[in-house]
Parts: C-alpha cells; structure tokens; sequence
C-alpha cells in the first residue's frame, strides 16, 4: 500500500549550477565583477572550484538576464553598462508605479505605514551598505504598491526593478561612503510615506514620479563620475560543497 504522503518528493539541495550562478549574480550586482570584464570559463571554474558544466550552464542563465554575454569559445563579458537602458527603464516606471500609487494610497492601512515608517529609518542606518538594504528597499517600494497591484502589474515591476538592481548596486554603492546619502536616503522614503499618509492620489502621483526622477538622476551622476580602480577584484567565493561543512 502506497503510503500518505508518497507523491511528496524530498527536498533536494540546489545544484552546483545554481550555486554557481548565485555566486556569480551576487558578484555582477556588487560590481566586484566589474561591467566589460572578460573572463574564460576555466577561469570562473578554478575561483569557484567547481568544473566547466556548472559554470557553462550558470552563464547561459546569467545571460537570459542580460547579466553577461558569452563569446564564441570558452569566455563571457560582464555586460557594460548602459545609462539609456536605465533611462529606460525609469521611463517606464515613472508611468506605472505613479499611477498604481494613487489607488494604494487609499488602500493601505494605518499599521501599515507605521510599519513601513521604521523600515525607512533603517534605510538611514550609516553602517548599511546599498548592498545590505537593497532587498528590504524592494520590499518596502513592493508593499505601497501592492494592495492595488495586479498580477501583471506585479510582474512588469519585479521586471524592472531587477532590470535596474546592479545600476542601482553600483550606483549608489559608490555613494555609500558619505554620511550625507544614508541621511538623505532616509528622508526620501519618509517623505513618500507621508505623501501617502495625506491619502490624496494626486499628491501620492506627484511624489512617486518625484522619487522616482531623483532617484534616477543620483544614480546616473554617481555611475558616470570617474572611479579609482580597486587594488584587486574581489573573486565570488566558491560555493559549497554538498556533504561538507563550511570552514
């Protein structure tokens, strides 16, 4: 006799491609693969300890997310930068994000926004890096939208957002080192919240699109102000191996 629960498979870790590719993303988006870095196969391999398969595979999907490009051989290039992709990109979100914003702000309730509140004094928080707040930033933006957000709205946004994470990795990562930006960071998103607090679509719409536009013009300055180069690139650290503790 079958027993309950037979179709229920185990849980399997994930593959050495999947870590593989992790490592390589969380890289990418740090900027320590730095954009228009190329880099052989064998390469990657010997700094993750791992064979060619896995990186070969990690990259086809590192590609898909227009993350990499991979050369005809053995090699791939960190994709280059490109300041009208993120244009682009904010030029879509300018017209979505204002729009569901205005029928949010009627929608969230007040616990909610406190909630939100402590989270954007985090934001403020000057031993947070960009990198260490970025998935609580996606959050919370993710949170005053929701209540109003279809699943294709849904969708389009995640799209773009991921779209604009490594410029905004990047970017405002180079600004991390002044007090001044934590400060400023703060105060942006607890100035959205009050927007919305005052539950008016049209001052809601208005501070969206205003968060929005300086947000893309501080990442667009910071990404085209000339950087020192770093004594060495930081190598992705190797993923671990299944059966073996971490040391």
């Amino acid at each position: 006799m079958e027993q309950p629960g037979a179709a229920v498979r185990p849980i399997e870790s994930r593959s050495v491609a999947e870590q593989v590719m992790a490592e390589l993303r969380r890289s990418i988006l740090a900027g320590d693969l730095a954009p228009g870095r190329e880099f052989s196969l064998r390469e990657v391999a010997e700094m993750l300890q791992v064979s060619i398969i896995p990186v070969r595979e990690a990259l086809r999907s590192l590609e898909s997310q227009g993350l990499v490009h991979m050369r005809p051989g053995r090699s791939a290039v960190v994709a280059p930068l490109d300041l009208e992709e993120l244009q682009g990109i904010y030029r879509l979100r300018r017209r979505l994000e204002p729009e569901i914003a205005q029928r949010s702000c009627r929608l969230l309730a007040p616990d909610e926004l406190d909630r939100l509140e402590k989270d954007a004094l985090g934001f403020g928080a000057g031993e947070r890096t960009i990198h260490e707040i970025y998935e609580a930033h996606h959050a919370f933006h993710l949170a005053l939208l929701a209540p109003a957000a279809t699943g294709w709205d849904l969708r389009i946004l995640t799209t773009l957002w991921r779209a604009a994470e490594r410029y905004i990795r990047i970017g405002f990562g180079r600004l991390d080192p002044d007090p001044d930006e934590h400060q400023r960071r703060e105060h942006a998103h607890v100035e959205l919240l009050d927007a919305f607090r005052q539950r008016d679509p049209e001052v809601v719409a208005a501070a969206v699109h205003q968060h929005l536009a300086r947000n893309e013009q501080t990442a667009l300055l910071a990404l085209r102000a000339p950087v020192a180069e770093p004594a060495a690139s930081a190598a992705p650290a190797a993923p671990r191996r299944r059966g073996r503790p971490p040391k």
